[in-house]
């Protein structure tokens, strides 16, 4: 067999090669390929253009989604119950909304070594970093159901947040190494899909499994149960990362990709042109406030819900739970839309405006007193507010092309951080000082000044122009 035969079996082609007509896949099994052609069954790769796409990449998106749950899963698993937590372990309000806000408070000064090791390992040895981290901070809370070892639980919950920053700034460097130009914004909604995935459960699972109204042993008995559950999943999920999860595929997807990986990148030249970036920097702004909203909201629920209707723990959980199903669905929705039209300033802008629409309809009626209602314009915030998340990245892609996709959203996560802790602390004083409406009002507004910024930025699409131009 020829070299050129060898290339084209193993999905690689030479780029001093010239383009045939046909492809085999090996002497023996001549099954053959148009390369314009579409996926056919069986094969283990498509080729399209002059590029090859592998099917193993919708592996390596499952399991990066499974272990993005494991991880988010455990940001709201202490508030959510806050009550029963609160009472369990005799410790304030306060310092449960820190086992959240803690995921906000390490990101900031870590994403920057995350992002240069994502930057110069790849894939595969930050997601097995952050996999390692998410299962032993989820071990660590398994012994901490005594109640004087709260501070055990709380260090548990570091370490997850801690791992946190090997997740956030991956959907899009895996949908841009993994994944062809018409599938990539869709992977990257699927990639976020799966941190709102585990944000769903931690909301729903909690509240089912730990009894409100329990005896102190009970609500042990309740905590340890779920503490093994957790440990559980993320160590199945760290044992098929370590054993099946590869950095990248042997070539590269698409032009912008091929590009992309041609550039010998230097960290701190990306950061300096990403933050001289005008377009770059509005959407740091908008982004931040749109999702630093939505962490305020998540982290108070809570309190927002038992404040008129007491007792109805349950149902906070599955707001939360609605909230973020609605978002992920908007999500793949966005992600759709996005690969089928390419406009991403109009859609951001649609999405964002529709976010600021959703939060004031959630804000007139929590206090209606039919729970239904609050269910129903939950479905409405959540749809766009939560769906906006990809959009965001994807936007921040296009317009910082060819920057590294994790240094981009890196830096687009650490400014959410910031947002996200100072919104929630300043929401938990107005829900004291001036109560749920005006704090709810307060929100609305900023959200209203992210649809300002987001309508100034300019649709400087750079990584659809490499793609065209390819």
């Amino acid at each position: 067999m020829t070299a050129k035969t060898d290339n084209v079996a193993n999905g690689i082609r030479n780029p001093s090669e010239p383009i045939s007509s046909k492809l085999f896949l090996s002497e023996e099994d001549p099954v053959k390929h148009d390369v314009s052609g579409s996926v056919m069954d069986g094969l283990i790769m498509e080729v399209k253009d002059s590029y090859t796409v592998f099917r193993t990449r919708w592996v390596m998106l499952a399991l990066f989604v499974l272990y993005s749950s494991s991880n988010s899963l455990q940001w709201t698993q202490f508030t959510i119950i806050s009550d029963i937590i609160v009472r369990y372990y005799g410790v304030t309000s306060n310092v449960v909304s820190w086992t959240s806000m803690v995921y906000m408070l390490t990101y900031v000064p870590l994403i920057f070594p995350a992002s240069w090791l994502l930057d110069k390992t790849g894939l595969r040895i930050t997601t097995i970093i952050g996999s390692f981290g998410t299962c032993a901070g989820a071990w660590l809370k398994v012994f901490s159901v005594p109640q004087d070892l709260f501070w055990l639980g709380f260090t548990g919950q570091t370490v997850v947040a801690i791992s946190q920053v090997f997740i956030l700034n991956v959907p899009p460097r895996l949908a841009a190494v993994w994944f062809g130009a018409d599938q990539v914004s869709s992977a990257c909604s699927i990639g976020v899909f799966g941190n709102q995935l585990g944000v769903a459960l931690g909301f729903l699972l909690p509240p089912m499994i730990v009894r409100a109204q329990g005896t102190v042993e009970e609500i042990g008995a309740d905590l340890q149960f779920m503490f093994y559950l957790v440990a559980g999943i993320t160590s199945v999920l760290f044992v098929f990362i370590l054993l099946f999860f590869k950095a990248a595929p042997p070539s590269p997807p698409s032009a912008a990709a091929d590009f992309g990986s041609s550039l010998d990148s230097n960290f701190l030249k990306s950061i300096q042109k990403l933050l001289t970036n005008r377009n770059y920097i509005l959407l740091l702004i908008s982004y931040g406030l749109n999702v630093g909203v939505f962490y305020a909201i998540s982290t108070l629920l809570n309190e927002l819900v038992l404040t008129y209707y007491p007792g109805a723990n349950e149902d906070a959980g599955r707001i939360g739970l609605v909230i973020v199903v609605a978002g992920m669905i908007g999500s793949v929705v966005c992600g759709l839309i996005l690969d089928k039209t390419h406009r991403f300033k109009e859609t951001t802008l649609v999405v964002y405006a529709a976010s600021v629409v959703g939060m004031i309809i959630f804000t007139f009626t929590l206090d209606c007193g039919y729970i239904a209602v609050v269910y129903f314009s939950s479905i409405i915030l959540g749809f766009f507010m939560a769906g906006y998340l990809p959009v965001g990245f994807e936007f921040a892609s296009e317009v910082t092309y060819p920057e590294p996709e994790g240094t981009t959203s890196g830096i687009l996560n650490a400014c959410v951080q910031i947002f996200g802790i100072v919104l929630t602390l300043l929401f938990e004083w107005m829900l004291g000082a001036a109560g749920d409406r005006w704090a709810n009002l307060a929100l609305c507004a900023l959200l209203a000044l992210g649809t300002a910024v987001t309508a100034a930025i300019r649709p400087d699409l750079r990584r659809q122009a490499a793609q065209n131009k390819a």
